[in-house]
């Protein structure tokens, strides 16, 4: 899965794999998680955000356990 770097303070790549719903997000601490189950929109919208960390909470976390 490739991973996108993205700008922000909380979060450092993001990479989506649509065939499966499978995401992936590394934080600035270095951890990387899973989120399963992801709709594409969700992916894109976390790209566009201007502020991925809140879009990350108000989206994404504790949504898509995998």
């Amino acid at each position: 899965m490739e991973m996108i770097a993205v700008s922000s303070t909380a979060i450092s790549a993001v990479g989506y794999d649509e065939k499966l719903g499978l995401m992936k997000i590394t934080f600035q601490q270095g951890h990387t998680y899973d989120f399963c189950g992801v709709p594409r929109h969700i992916f894109e919208g976390l790209l566009r955000a201007a502020s991925k960390g809140s879009y990350y909470n108000d989206y994404i976390k504790d949504r898509y356990q995998c």
